[in-house]
């Protein structure tokens, strides 16, 4: 019985790879656009004014507002989603993941730190200035923080309509997982476990 080639091998598992990498974005659609069913189409249907006035506030916390397909239907399918990101002075946006989406930020007023993890644990960072743009690369473990005495502001984009957050604090210490497997996994004590789980509050 003769092996196979190494060419036929080869295109083998590029063809497998390539179907993974398929499956891991948003599904071509076969329409122009998806509607909702009942829902009237029309230049509404593609418009979305939930970023009106959203720059004439300062907000205390860092703050977040999201145009996905939740927020703006007509994404579903476009594999596209927006976000303003509002940081007041001293603001962070905690570590977090976009499971299903690179973001793509741009700085519109003030400056922040930002970073990411690769999966070989290596730290990247920047300062960024207005003007700026930073890329997360997709799935990858990242912040925001504003180190400044003045706010911050910036525009996010994904390439998914639902690009998804996971946190990486809320994840860890606020879904229940045992204080006796995070004390291992931490190389602390229960105690102090307990006590970072004080400040999220537990399911």
């Amino acid at each position: 019985m003769n092996s196979p080639k190494p060419t036929s091998l080869l295109l083998f598992v590029l063809a497998l790879v390539t179907a993974k990498m398929v499956l891991a974005s948003d599904p071509d659609i076969l329409s122009d656009f998806i509607a909702p069913i009942n829902t009237p189409v029309d230049g509404k249907f593609f418009t979305f004014s939930g970023m009106r006035g959203v720059f004439r506030t300062f907000p205390q916390n860092f703050t977040l507002t999201k145009a996905t397909m939740t927020e703006f239907p007509a994404l579903n399918g476009q594999s596209v989603s927006y976000a303003v990101l509002q940081y007041p002075a001293g603001g962070l946006n905690p570590p977090h993941t976009h499971p299903r989406a690179a973001e793509l930020l741009f700085l519109v007023h003030g400056t922040l730190e930002v970073g990411f993890v690769d999966t070989k644990n290596v730290l990247y960072t920047q300062t960024l200035q207005v003007g700026d743009m930073f890329i997360f690369p997709k799935g990858l473990v990242h912040y925001q923080y504003n180190p400044a005495t003045a706010p911050a502001n910036a525009i996010s984009s994904f390439g998914s309509a639902n690009a998804g957050t996971v946190s990486v604090p809320l994840s860890v210490f606020a879904t229940g997982i045992d204080d006796g497997i995070l004390a291992k996994a931490f190389k602390t004590d229960i105690y102090t476990i307990q006590k970072i789980k004080s400040g999220f509050g537990m399911p």
